[in-house]
């Protein structure tokens, strides 16, 4: 058991890191900065250890961006949603393509509601420069190319077996 959650623990932080380094490649869109990467762990970790460490490594990966000055707060609401339904989704379902549908889902519009009231509030953002609907369509598009990529590394760690390994 120990043993287990040993392995979990390590797998955990492989993906925070791959998370937080994968950042590095990002583009910005409106007022939001996309890292596909961030949404293609948020995946992995989802299909592998669950939904509960897919919000924790979510919200670890966003707290380092943040304190490397690598993203901004809208990490938190961009990541942490979609990574709770992605992760309830395949806990429910085992259904790869499902959770790549929640991921979208819930960063997209769950994320880009949330992330509204924290441009407002935390942020200084004057809530008349910035419409409610402002963060869906850039965290749409963030969360999007992480789910292709999310779909191209799935399908060559199934061909290799090594997804058969991650199973719960």
């Amino acid at each position: 058991m120990r043993s287990m959650q040993t392995k979990k623990l390590c797998i955990a932080g492989i993906l925070c890191a791959a998370a937080v380094v994968g950042s590095l490649f990002s583009f910005p869109v409106f007022g939001s900065k996309c890292a596909p990467v961030q949404h293609m762990v948020n995946i992995l970790c989802a299909m592998a250890l669950g939904p509960g460490y897919g919000v924790g490594v979510a919200f670890a990966a966003s707290l380092l961006r943040n304190l490397f000055h690598l993203g901004s707060l809208m990490a938190f609401p961009g990541s942490m949603f979609g990574a709770l339904l992605c992760g309830l989704t395949f806990w429910k379902t085992k259904s790869v393509p499902l959770t790549l549908c929640a991921e979208v889902f819930g960063t997209a519009v769950l994320g880009g509601l949330c992330a509204y009231p924290v441009a407002v509030l935390l942020m200084g953002q004057n809530a008349a420069e910035i419409a409610f609907y402002a963060y869906i369509v850039p965290f749409l598009i963030s969360t999007a190319g992480g789910a292709i990529l999310s779909a191209v590394l799935l399908g060559a760690l199934r061909k290799t077996r090594v997804l058969h390994s991650f199973a719960q």
